[in-house]
C-alpha cells in the first residue's frame, strides 16, 4: 500500500490502534521537550508516576518563557527544573540559551522521529522531518514513562507547492496564505503535509516558520519531507548522521490537496485579533506602526535575521518606532555577531533582548495603550502582549524591518531595498556545551523545591449524576488565553495551582472564580473551536481545582480537549447548535452519567424540564479516563 509521509512515521511507531481517520491510534515517542511554563507541572506529575528514570530516547527541559527573574517565584522553578532533570535523565536548557523550537531544530530534532512537546509550537520540528505535536504536560510526563501517545488518526491534507518565493514574500507569507484559505479551525483533524517542485527551494529554517505556525490552523501537526535541503541544515549543525532520506510514495493517497504557488505571494498580515484574518501588506498602506518585535519560536532563525539586516543596513528606524530583537538562540545571536550583522540592527536602532520567548507571551515588550505592533509571531489573540487594547499584526521579518525603517505600514510595491534569498552561513559555531547533560546515575541527585513548587492534589471521580450550573457563557474561538491569561505576573503561578487558579478567565468575566467558588462545581458553555491556541494544560486544570466538571461547546480544539480529558473534565457538543442560544448563564442543567458510553449520545435537562441533546466522539479509554477522574488516576488504578 502506497503511504504518504505522515501515515509511513505513523506506521513505525505504531503501538496499537487502526490507522482510519477518525480512529484512535496509539503511538511510540522517541523524544519530548517541555518548556518552563509548562514543563514545572509536567515534572510534578512524573514525579507522582514514580519512576527512577525516563525511558524515552531523549527528553529535554528548556527554559524559555519565565526568564524574568522578578522575586523568587521563577528561580525557583529552573532550580527545580534543573535538579528534577539531572535526577531523572533529562536534559537541561538553562535560560538564555534559547526557544526551545529553535533549540531543539539546531541540536535535537530528526526526520522521522516522533517528538511531543508540552507546547502548541512542538511541530516547529516538522521543518527537519519530525513528526511532532503539541500535548499536555501530563501526557508528556505519560510519554517520558515510555507510556504512548494516543490521538485520533488525522486526515492528511497534501499542501502542494510549486513556484518559488520571489521580490518580498517570505516563507511566514506561505502560512499565512494557507491561514487565509483555511481559518484557524480549517486544520482540525489533520495533518499538513507539503509536497511538490516548490519545497525544494525552501532552506529547513523557512519551513520550520511554516510548520511552526500550522498550530494556528488547529492541525495536529504539519511535516515536510526530509531531502537535500535536510542534509545540508544537518550538517551544517554538526549532525549530519542524523539524516535520513523521507518522503511519500508516488501515488500516495491524501484527504485533500491545496495548491500554493509560491511565485504569486506577496507580503501578508494577519489583522488583529486573529491569525487568520489575512490581508496584503498593501491594504494597510499608511498605519502608523508604533512597535516592531521580531523574533519569537516562528521568526528567530540566522536567515530570518540576517533579512532585517539587509533592510536596515546603513539606516535608522523611525524616530516614532521602537524595534525589539529577540534571537532565537545563542548560535543565532553568535553567527550575527560574527558576521557583522548584529551591528546593523543594533547601529539602526534596535534593541537586542535575550534569546527567549519575550514579548510573545507578553513577558516584557509590551506596546504602549492601543498601540499598533508589528509582530514576527504567531498569535495576536486580544491581551496576548501585555497590552489589553494593542493591536498586534502579524508579519514576516522583512515586512516587520520595512515598518520599522518607514514607521508605517507601507506598499511593498514601493520597498526598494532588495533581500537575497534566505541562506545558511558556510559554517555555525556550537553550543551543545551550554546543555546540561544528565549524569548516568541520578539517584544522588536532591530535588530541590521553593515554595510556590505546589503538589498536585488528587481529583474525584466523575459521579453517576450531577446539577451543574451554568458558570460562564463564551463564544466562538475562545482562546487558552481568555481561559488562563499569560504574563509575567501570571505565569510565575504555574506551579502554584491555588493560586493561578485565581485568574481563570479574569479578562473575560472578574466575576468568574468568585462565582465557581460559591457554587462548588459547574459548567462552561462554549461556542466552536473552544480552547484554541497555546497547548497549556492550566486552562484545563485551574477550572477543574475551581470544580469545573462539564464543557458543553459547539466544538473543540485538539489538544484543550485532550488536556480537559487528561483532567477529567467532560468535553460535551451540543447536538443542536440553537441550544446554545437558548442557554444562559446560571441555568442548571441535570445530568445522568450512568448511560456515559463510546458512540452513545446524552442529555441533559434543564429545570423547567427541557431536554438538551448532547453528543461526544469519545472513545472509550477516554470516558475510563474520565470517569476515574483524570488520567493520573487511570494510569495509577491500571497500575494497581
Amino acid at each position: 500500500m502506497k503511504q504518504n509521509l505522515t501515515q509511513k512515521i505513523i506506521a513505525a511507531h505504531l503501538v496499537e490502534g487502526d490507522m482510519t481517520p477518525g480512529r484512535e491510534v496509539a503511538i511510540r515517542i522517541d523524544q519530548t521537550l517541555t518548556q518552563d511554563a509548562t514543563g514545572t507541572m509536567a515534572y510534578l506529575q512524573w514525579e507522582a508516576i514514580g519512576l527512577p528514570r525516563v525511558k524515552t530516547e531523549l527528553s529535554v527541559s528548556y527554559v524559555d518563557h519565565n526568564t524574568l527573574q522578578m522575586g523568587f517565584r521563577n528561580p525557583d522553578d529552573h532550580r527545580y527544573l534543573r535538579s528534577v532533570a539531572a535526577k531523572y535523565g533529562i536534559v537541561f536548557s538553562p535560560p538564555g540559551t534559547g526557544i526551545c523550537h529553535q533549540l531543539h531544530l539546531e541540536n535535537f530534532a530528526v526526520p522521522g522521529k516522533t517528538l511531543i512537546g508540552s507546547d502548541s509550537h512542538t511541530p516547529t520540528a516538522g521543518g527537519i522531518g519530525s513528526l511532532a505535536m503539541g500535548a499536555g504536560g501530563l501526557s508528556v510526563a505519560l510519554a517520558m514513562a515510555g507510556e504512548p501517545y494516543t490521538i485520533t488518526m488525522p486526515k492528511v491534507f497534501k499542501i502542494r507547492l510549486e513556484g518559488e518565493l520571489t521580490g518580498h514574500a517570505s516563507a511566514k507569507d506561505v502560512i499565512l496564505h494557507l491561514l487565509g484559505v483555511l481559518t484557524v479551525k480549517g486544520g482540525v483533524g489533520a495533518v499538513m503535509e507539503y509536497c511538490g517542485p516548490g519545497v525544494a527551494t525552501l532552506s529547513v529554517p523557512e519551513r520550520a516558520t511554516i510548520t511552526n505556525m500550522g498550530a494556528e490552523l488547529g492541525a495536529t501537526t504539519s511535516v515536510f519531507p526530509s531531502d537535500e535541503q535536510t542534509r545540508a541544515f544537518l550538517a551544517l549543525m554538526g549532525r549530519e548522521a542524523d539524516f535520513s532520506p523521507l518522503a511519500a510514495d508516488e501515488g500516495a493517497e491524501y484527504d485533500r490537496e491545496i495548491v500554493i504557488d509560491l511565485s504569486a505571494l506577496a507580503p501578508l498580515a494577519a489583522r488583529p485579533h486573529m491569525p487568520d484574518l489575512v490581508v496584503p501588506v498593501a491594504e494597510l498602506d499608511g498605519l502608523t506602526v508604533d512597535q516592531v518585535a521580531i523574533g519569537s519560536c516562528t521568526n528567530s532563525s540566522y536567515s530570518d535575521l540576517q533579512a532585517v539586516a539587509q533592510v536596515l543596513d546603513g539606516e535608522h528606524i523611525a524616530p516614532n518606532t521602537d524595534l525589539l530583537l529577540s534571537p532565537g538562540s545563542k548560535q543565532v545571536l553568535k553567527m550575527l555577531m560574527a558576521e557583522g550583522l548584529l551591528d546593523k540592527i543594533l547601529d539602526a536602532g534596535g534593541r537586542l533582548l535575550e534569546c527567549s520567548c519575550g514579548p510573545c507571551i507578553g513577558m516584557g515588550g509590551s506596546p504602549s495603550s492601543h498601540g499598533v505592533s508589528a509582530r514576527t509571531f504567531n498569535r495576536n489573540f486580544e491581551g496576548r502582549s501585555g497590552t489589553q487594547d494593542g493591536q498586534v499584526y502579524l508579519v514576516s521579518p522583512v515586512t516587520a524591518a520595512f515598518c520599522a525603517l518607514n514607521g508605517k505600514f507601507t506598499n511593498p510595491a514601493g520597498w526598494t531595498k532588495a533581500v537575497s534569498k534566505p541562506s545558511l552561513p558556510s559554517s555555525a559555531p556550537s553550543i551543545r556545551h551550554l546543555f546540561a547533560f544528565p549524569p548516568e546515575d541520578g539517584s544522588a541527585v536532591e530535588i530541590v523545591r521553593g515554595p510556590n513548587i505546589v503538589a498536585l492534589s488528587p481529583f474525584d471521580r466523575l459521579p453517576d449524576s450531577m446539577e451543574l450550573p451554568v458558570l460562564i457563557k463564551v463564544g466562538d474561538n475562545i482562546t487558552t488565553d481568555h481561559i488562563m491569561p499569560a504574563g509575567a505576573a501570571i505565569t510565575a503561578l504555574r506551579s502554584n495551582i491555588p493560586a493561578i487558579s485565581r485568574h481563570v478567565f479574569e479578562r473575560v468575566d472578574k466575576d468568574f472564580v468568585t462565582r465557581a467558588e460559591s457554587a462548588g462545581q459547574g459548567l462552561i458553555l462554549g461556542g466552536d473551536n473552544y480552547g484554541q491556541g497555546s497547548s497549556r494544560e492550566h486552562a484545563a486544570l485551574a477550572p477543574r481545582h475551581l470544580g469545573v466538571r462539564i464543557v458543553l461547546a459547539k466544538s473543540f480544539a485538539r489538544i484543550h480537549k485532550a488536556n480537559l480529558i487528561n483532567f477529567g473534565i467532560l468535553p460535551l457538543v451540543l447536538a443542536d447548535p440553537a441550544d446554545y442560544e437558548a442557554l444562559s448563564q446560571s441555568e442548571v442543567l441535570r445530568f445522568d452519567l450512568t448511560a456515559l458510553e463510546a458512540g452513545k449520545p446524552l442529555e441533559a435537562t434543564t429545570s423547567e424540564g427541557r431536554r438538551i441533546a448532547l453528543g461526544h466522539d469519545l472513545t472509550g479509554n477516554e470516558i475510563a479516563i474520565i470517569k476515574a477522574g483524570g488520567l493520573l488516576n487511570y494510569v495509577n488504578d491500571r497500575q494497581k
